[in-house]
């Protein structure tokens, strides 16, 4: 079994982890954004600043694809989604025409209808990591680092996302 300290050095999450992360934030007044926000970021490996920078015009629900503008020396691809990404998609785009500015480009907004922070993504992360009774101090890139841990448990070249 870990120790804390172990838990602490640990920068990835274990499907299980994801899991409990995922269902925790699917509570709450924001529960259909957060728990989108949080599935694309695991299964896309999506840095903080691309996902709170995903427009609308990126996603193409239709043919069932999403379109990621990689920061820094990534590479920017057209991946396929999910159809728990779709549906997930689809419930949060659907509440999101309820909020303030939902005209704006942005797929995430804030409830003030702002294009979400890093700042209120590191929020959402490391609350429903608290709310899911994970040992770690849950930060967004975690998620990114997640994502690579998985693919390269099942022998996909890491350098892809």
């Amino acid at each position: 079994m870990r120790n804390k300290a172990d838990n602490k050095k640990r920068n990835f999450l274990t499907h299980s982890e994801i899991e409990s992360l995922l269902k925790a934030a699917n509570t709450g007044p924001h529960a259909t954004r957060n728990y989108c926000l949080i599935l694309l970021c695991f299964i896309h490996g999506f840095r903080a600043s691309e996902i709170c920078r995903l427009r609308i015009s990126d996603i193409d629900l239709k043919a069932k694809c999403i379109y990621i503008h990689r920061l820094k020396k990534g590479f920017s691809t057209t991946h396929p989604l999910l159809n728990k990404e779709v549906q997930a998609l689809k419930n949060w785009l659907s509440i999101r025409t309820s909020y303030p500015h939902a005209e704006s480009e942005w797929v995430f907004l804030s409830r003030k209808g702002n294009p979400l922070s890093r700042q209120q993504f590191y929020h959402i992360i490391s609350t429903s990591g608290g709310n899911a009774g994970l040992s770690l101090e849950i930060h967004p890139h975690m998620l990114r680092y997640s994502c690579g841990f998985a693919l390269a448990n099942i022998g996909i070249d890491t350098r892809l996302i």
